[in-house]
């Protein structure tokens, strides 16, 4: 079944963005798709029922409402700038990144002079979630372009919270990997200092699983640590350390005190900086970072 009038194009089907996409077409939409370095998820939704187009000026005319989910604000700017000469009036732009807030807001403004909306609607969980259409999202947005663009994004999100207006979606979405990253970054130390006073991960793993201390975020990350899975989590090291820097910089707008941010992007830092900088290089792989940091093989 087709939702007409709503067609939809969508720009960075990488890791997320390709089971997301996936599930847009699934449900019926009309989709359109381009590519950057990798062929390969283009290739597969093609196959699926979408179209791809050749610019993102063509994209762009082809399309009522653009999903973007893309690194960050860099990346968006860029998209949004290449996107500009073939947005027809009235459509929107989604923005699925973990982008700066403040750069949002810009974008927003600009999009509105040629009478473009704009939202965002960045995710939570893993790529496994965007495959299975089941990952979280809060949206930035006015009422009534949330009104028109909660449908499609329920295609690839079980859970979606409205959480204010323009920006609102990636200030909470810093928060929450805020939170994420500090778990990860917490739970490395705790390993290391555990092994260097002689507690086996097994052992440390025993007390925790199941207790007060035990989560989802805490099953993923010891997926590696304790099992060997590389792709428990599938959230790059640079990444992480990404959305920190954009965490410090939130803070530092607001004037709040960063001594937990600045801990938990400097961990990351170490870790870039130390060798993790590639793109299989996952956030659960920090715990050998810091391991190895203090002395640890």
């Amino acid at each position: 079944m087709t939702h007409a009038p709503e067609t939809i194009g969508f720009v960075g089907a990488g890791l997320m963005g390709h089971g997301m996409a996936r599930n847009i077409v699934k449900k019926g939409y009309s989709l359109t798709v381009i590519a950057h370095r990798n062929r390969a998820p283009i290739e597969d939704l093609v196959q699926r029922g979408a179209i791809e187009a050749q610019s993102m000026q063509d994209l762009a005319g082809a399309c009522s409402v653009i999903f973007l989910c893309l690194t960050g604000s860099p990346q968006v700017e860029a998209a949004v700038a290449a996107l500009k000469p073939g947005l027809k009036k009235g459509s929107v732009i989604i923005d699925c990144s973990t982008s700066e807030p403040t750069v949002t807001a810009r974008l927003a403004s600009e999009l509105a002079e040629i009478g473009v909306d704009f939202a965002d609607a960045p995710l939570s969980r893993t790529p496994k979630e965007a495959w299975e259409g089941t990952l979280d999202c809060m949206v930035g947005a006015r009422d009534e372009v949330f009104a028109r663009i909660e449908p499609l994004i329920a295609t690839w999100a079980a859970k979606i919270i409205h959480v204010g207006g323009i920006g609102d979606g990636h200030k909470m979405k810093l928060l929450n990997n805020f939170i994420s990253l500090g778990y990860a970054a917490l739970y490395s130390e705790a390993l290391a200092l555990s092994r260097k006073v002689g507690i086996p991960v097994t052992e440390f793993d025993k007390v925790i699983r199941g207790g007060r201390m035990d989560c989802g975020f805490y099953q993923t990350f010891m997926g590696y640590a304790l099992e060997g899975n590389r792709e428990a989590h599938k959230f790059t090291l640079g990444n992480a350390y990404k959305d920190m820097r954009y965490v410090e910089s939130m803070a530092n707008a607001a004037t709040v005190t960063t001594t937990m941010s600045s801990a938990v992007k400097n961990a990351f830092a170490l870790a870039v900086n130390t060798g993790g900088s590639g793109s299989e290089d996952y956030v659960p792989h920090l715990s050998d970072f810091i391991a190895r940091a203090n002395g640890i093989e």
